[in-house]
């Protein structure tokens, strides 16, 4: 870390400077030993920079968080783990974040104190239940749990990413090749059709206006798209913007159940992650409701949060909610009378993510054939509107 000094030396000559040492004791012990008495001395703080922007993945803070917990469990202290992580030759971005956490815990910060300083590399959650490990003295067990939440949300989002993936190449090759056709092919056969003075169907002449749209209008279908999406964002931004897009996102067909089961998943799985570490069921809940990823969910947890704080159980506070499904409800009401409310909610995740799993699957085989159906139904479209005129020329002239 970096330390600016303020000193006199041996001639009263005010000296000022920055030095790299890793605690104060070694500023001050190389300046006296150059003759220069410290006035003051301060450590230029570096360690709200978001490393995350840096090169620093998800998928690096789980295997960081993976490996950190087996050195923990086989007996090493935080400090030796952390220096064995950053001698194992991790990227530049993840080293400098070891080496700054290695820091701050030397000079005697608590681990979950180091991490709130790199909030763009470790959430809201992840400093949460750090913080509750510490209080239990079960940091090893908890940073194991932590590193299989992890990288089943890791696994959740690839799964999603996957399922709409080949929709999106099929659905973006279909306008590529309607944009072409419509821009150098159809115009060409549009003027050869205007100048044998043929009598054109409704579908071809359907056709050609569209392509004219293209090539008369093209300005309008270049800034379009794009003051669209620009205007897209700045409504996404807007708190009404915000409600309706998610409302929008919940009630798509086939596509809004995807969303729900992932945000149930998702949310019950760290709720019941972080009251088995320690965390109260408030403060599970208030966190929760940051990483639910939706407004109306966020809006529902925290309304539940206000009337567990008043007393209600998590059940019934979950039950005066209709966004929660019944079984979320009914397995809550479980998990309070056996006294295991995180292995309920643990269940009731592995429910939500079998579920998942399955419509993902469903949705992915499904898809192809309809796809496949949309693309040949158009294609027929439009090649028999522009064949068909040229089949009568060929009639006419036999």
């Amino acid at each position: 870390m970096e330390f600016i000094y303020t000193g006199v030396d041996k001639n009263s000559i005010k000296q000022k400077g920055k030095l790299e040492a890793n605690n104060e004791k070694e500023v001050i012990d190389f300046l006296r030993s150059n003759g220069i008495t410290p006035l003051s001395l301060r450590k230029v703080e570096k360690h709200a920079v978001l490393l995350l922007g840096r090169g620093i993945k998800n998928s690096d803070i789980v295997l960081f968080t993976r490996q950190l917990a087996s050195m923990i469990l086989t007996g090493l202290t935080l400090i030796e783990s952390l220096k064995v992580l950053k001698d194992q030759g991790n990227k530049p971005s993840m080293q400098e974040l070891i080496n700054d956490l290695i820091s701050q815990i030397s000079e005697g910060k608590p681990f979950s104190d180091a991490l709130s300083n790199h909030k763009g590399a470790f959430s809201d959650v992840y400093i949460a239940l750090i913080k509750a490990a510490e209080k239990g003295g079960l940091l090893d067990k908890v940073l194991a749990r932590l590193a299989d939440n992890m990288e089943k949300e890791e696994d959740l989002k690839k799964r999603v990413r996957s399922a709409m993936f080949y929709p999106a190449i099929v659905v973006t090759g279909m306008i590529i090749v309607v944009v072409i056709m419509n821009i150098f092919v159809i115009p060409q056969l549009g003027t050869l059709y205007e100048n044998l003075g043929l009598e054109l169907p409704l579908t071809t002449k359907i056709v050609l206006g569209i392509s004219r749209t293209f090539t008369t209008f093209w300005p309008v279908w270049i800034v379009g798209p794009i003051a669209a999406f620009i205007l897209y964002k700045r409504f996404k931004r807007t708190s009404e913007g915000v409600k309706i897009i998610d409302r929008i996102k919940l009630r798509l067909p086939v596509i809004g159940n995807i969303f729900t089961l992932a945000i149930l998943d998702e949310t019950t799985r760290t709720l019941s992650l972080l009251i088995s570490s320690g965390v109260s069921i408030i403060e599970g809940l208030n966190i929760t409701a940051a990483i639910a990823g939706n407004y109306w969910y966020k809006s529902s947890i925290l309304s539940a949060s206000e009337m567990v704080e008043k007393g209600v159980s998590l059940s019934d506070a979950f039950s005066h909610e209709k966004i929660f499904p019944p079984m979320l409800v009914q397995m809550a009401r479980v998990g309070e009378s056996t006294g295991k409310i995180d292995e309920s909610l643990l269940k009731i995740s592995e429910y939500f993510e079998r579920d998942l799993d399955l419509r993902i699957r469903t949705l992915t085989t499904a898809i192809e054939p309809i796809l496949i159906i949309a693309l040949g139904v158009s294609i027929a479209f439009l090649i028999l509107s522009v064949i068909t005129p040229i089949y009568s020329l060929i009639s006419q002239i036999q």
